[in-house]
């Protein structure tokens, strides 16, 4: 396993952080309570714009508990900054690039307040096409096929590389995965890396969308056979499974068409697009972790008012004494 490129960690490094929205700045607290923040999309049905939602339109629950909403803040105007990265399954069919037209259109046409960030996953850490930058020609320009050669192994530890590598900012901070979610390191239907990587982009605050993408190199799918085709299935639904269980623990959006790569990624990019701009800063309030490191609490927002889909990370992190 190579280590991590030292350029990923210097690129990251000299992004510039912002100041955290009001509502979202942790401040010590001798209630022992605590302000906790996350970021939750708002839709109308099937991916419409919703209608405008207030502060008073929104529950949080811990459990039975009733915590009361402190702050409803819309990522939008002086609190748009999104970072933005885009990670690439190295081990993805390399005729994956004829939707790539749809992905550059899809970076070039978001607004200026969005940074974009280009990363293949291989050799289960991450290689930087393009850091962050407000270029999105650069970062468009940035694309290239993937291998195809099962070179990315662990997606799931480069993830969490990237993860590790992202210095905290007041910007919202995203992730789109192309891959076709299969852990070829672990090749188990339950692969402790995709929880581990939740568990990260939890406590980092970051969400996770997904396209699957399909004919990446599967272990033993060199000779063709009725068994193998069988065995190629079930290494595809193992991958799906695993990219819907890092985007729902984290408030994404998975985007499939069946097991196969979509034809266009046009349409799906253009739900991300409406996901991006309706998103809202949340905090309330609520008892500090007993561990001094902090912890994972589960959460869930809901609302009484008719034709809205919420959507939310299941944790959010909660600091310590």
């Amino acid at each position: 396993m190579r280590k991590p490129h030292f350029l990923f960690w210097l690129v990251l490094a000299a992004i510039p952080l912002a100041a955290f929205p009001a509502g979202a700045r942790q401040q010590p607290d001798t209630s022992g309570t605590v302000p906790v923040s996350t970021v939750v999309t708002v839709l109308g049905p099937k991916f419409t714009p919703p209608p405008a939602v207030s502060r008073d339109d929104i529950n949080v629950h811990e459990g039975d508990a009733h915590k009361d909403v402190t702050d409803w803040v819309p990522a939008q105007g002086d609190k748009a900054a999104l970072q933005f990265a885009i990670v690439v399954d190295d081990s993805g069919p390399k005729d994956v690039g004829k939707q790539f037209d749809d992905l550059t259109n899809f970076i070039k046409s978001l607004p200026n307040s969005t940074s974009v960030g280009v990363f293949y996953a291989n050799n289960s850490t991450v290689s930087i096409a393009s850091q962050f930058t407000l270029d999105h020609e650069a970062a468009a320009k940035a694309l290239r096929l993937p291998l195809g050669n099962g070179a990315t192994m662990s997606l799931y530890q480069s993830l969490m590389t990237l993860i590790a590598g992202w210095p905290v900012s007041g910007a919202r901070r995203e992730i789109l995965v192309l891959s076709d979610g299969f852990d070829r390191l672990r090749r188990e239907r339950y692969s402790p890396d995709v929880n581990t990587t939740v568990e990260n982009a939890q406590r980092a605050g970051i969400i996770f969308h997904a396209i699957f993408i399909a004919g990446g190199q599967f272990p033993g799918a060199g000779f063709q056979s009725p068994r193998t085709a069988s065995r190629i299935q079930t290494f595809k639904n193992i991958g799906q499974g695993n990219l819907n269980t890092l985007v729902d623990g984290t408030g994404g959006f998975a985007f499939f068409q069946g097991f196969a790569t979509p034809i266009s990624f046009d349409p799906f990019l253009t739900q991300l697009d409406l996901v991006l701009k309706n998103q809202y800063f949340l905090t309330w309030r609520t008892n500090r972790s007993k561990s001094s490191k902090g912890d994972l609490r589960s959460f869930k927002v809901r609302t009484e008012r008719g034709g809205i889909e919420i959507r939310a990370a299941d944790k959010v992190f909660v600091p310590g004494e």
